[in-house]
């Protein structure tokens, strides 16, 4: 039995458009904020955490409401259709709100941030702000480009309490456009094992990962190219737009629903794969068994814990990467994402061999090494460690990533793939939430109680205590791995097989 590989390459057009879209949505969004309207980081990051929060209810309801949606087009597609159309054109509103207030701003005197600074001294990030901004008195200020961009900052916060309405209406589009894209963001994931017999679902998901990964980086691409020519955010977004709405028609055209989930069925029965289903008519679902029912709250459990020590390295990494070795951080990121590309395909060879539940413990294994790699580098300042901690830690986290959320659906039937899908978003929403602010917590305590700059020095600690307990749990789930393919007699003679 062989994965239609083209068939899911098609289907992981809707998660690339997806991830091309979040991707756009962290890199901007967060600077629209601060610099247009003068949010701290603090509460800059409030709002970017609204999306984790709506997730958390959202994402399980619309997966529900797909599982029980029928139209001659499937039951995932039209939420697929409607809400990125709705979400492409609602966030050129963002964009087109930001340019007005950046005017308006710009208008009251206040200069745009590029304009503010003029590098003093390029070894040491060192500014002076320039006499035709803030006049004769600040002139000459010697300090860092953070401290100039706050008095900046602190202006364009007192303009924007004076004057609110821009902000109101870029606030009111943003939670349109974050209900749109809660709408289908699990119906776009279920659609995988939708039209995927469980055998094959790691192999699948590694293709699908690898589709939201090329979205991540034509995201990151073609805004550098369009800098050359344009500074408006309103260019981006329509862009962006453009682009969702190609990948859409393409999948449009490519995905006949209806039709692949029929192949489904008709290759599980070939194979005799087991496809149960929920009542049709939306009779209540059967019990879990308690067995099963225990393994798939480990398995969110599971989910919280490794996300809680992933998140944690990767949205603190900024901070350690300039406490702890005075370095910057994209290219040790980047370096864990290219690892993990690479790992994709090899990993869902590999579960499909070897089983998920072993491949996703090997995995934690693998995460574990990095983050002792990375808490040996927070006390000798080894900085070519770095590039190995944060390489290691993309293998383990692919490893772990392509499994765990087949292990989730394989738990549930044909008839509420959705709804599990968005338990698996939930646990992890809900991790994302919290491990920012708690290892965010934990540096700040160290930083203030037990000595001033060393609290980078347990966010990899921190990382690790969560991989144990990962392990723990996750080494206790006794289902979700996929069942051996039945070798039917005549198949034994078929060597294409």
């Amino acid at each position: 039995m062989k994965l239609n590989s083209k068939k899911i390459f098609w289907v992981g057009f809707a998660f690339m458009i997806i991830c091309l879209f979040w991707q756009i949505y962290d890199n901007i969004v967060a600077k629209m904020l601060i610099n247009s309207f003068g949010l701290d980081q603090f509460w800059s990051g409030v709002v970017l955490a609204i999306d984790n929060v709506l997730a958390l209810f959202m994402l399980p309801l619309f997966g529900a409401l797909s599982d029980k949606t029928k139209t001659r087009f499937g039951k995932r597609t039209p939420y697929i259709f409607f809400g990125t159309l709705a979400a492409a054109l609602l966030f050129m509103g963002v964009a087109i709100f930001d340019n007005l207030q950046q005017k308006s701003v710009e208008g009251y005197g206040i200069p745009n941030i590029v304009e503010v600074l003029e590098e003093e001294d390029p070894n040491y990030g060192l500014f002076t702000f320039r006499d035709e901004v803030y006049g004769d008195e600040s002139a000459g200020t010697y300090g860092t480009k953070e401290a100039a961009a706050t008095v900046r900052a602190a202006e364009v916060l007192e303009y924007t309490k004076d004057n609110v309405l821009y902000f109101i209406l870029f606030m009111v589009i943003l939670l349109f456009v974050l209900i749109a894209m809660a709408t289908y963001r699990t119906p776009a994931v279920s659609l995988m094992p939708d039209v995927t017999p469980k055998p094959l679902r790691s192999k699948a998901n590694a293709i699908i990962n690898l589709m939201g990964t090329a979205g991540g980086i034509i995201a990151l691409a073609y805004p550098m190219v369009l800098a050359k020519f344009t500074d408006s955010y309103i260019v981006t977004f329509a862009v962006l737009a453009l682009l969702m709405f190609i990948f859409l028609g393409i999948f449009l055209l490519k995905v006949k629903e209806p039709k692949f989930v029929q192949e489904m069925h008709e290759d599980s029965i070939k194979y005799g794969i087991e496809v149960e289903t929920t009542s049709p008519e939306g009779d209540k679902e059967p019990d879990m068994a308690p067995d099963v029912k225990k393994s798939f709250y480990l398995i969110l459990a599971s989910i919280i814990f490794w996300f809680m020590a992933y998140n944690a390295a990767t949205s603190k990494f900024s901070v350690f990467a300039e406490d702890a070795l005075n370095m910057g951080y994209n290219i040790p990121l980047l370096i864990a994402q290219g690892a993990a590309v690479i790992s994709y395909i090899p990993i869902g060879i590999i579960a499909s061999k070897h089983g998920r539940k072993r491949t996703i413990l090997a995995g934690i294994i693998i995460l574990f090494a990095a983050f002792v790699i990375g808490s040996i580098v927070a006390f000798t300042k080894t900085k070519p460690l770095i590039y190995a901690t944060m390489g290691i830690a993309g293998i383990g986290w692919a490893t772990i990533n392509v499994n765990s959320y087949p292990m989730v659906v394989e738990m549930s039937k044909e008839g509420n793939i959705g709804k599990y899908t968005g338990y698996y978003y939930t646990a992890s929403m809900f991790a994302q939430i919290i491990t920012p602010m708690l290892s965010g917590a934990l540096m700040a305590f160290v930083n203030n109680n037990v000595s001033a700059g060393f609290g980078y020095r347990v966010l990899f600690p921190y990382c690790v205590l969560f991989c144990i307990i990962a392990f723990i749990t996750m080494s206790r789930v006794k289902h979700g791995d996929s069942k051996p393919i039945p070798v039917k007699a005549i198949e034994a003679y078929d060597v294409d097989d």
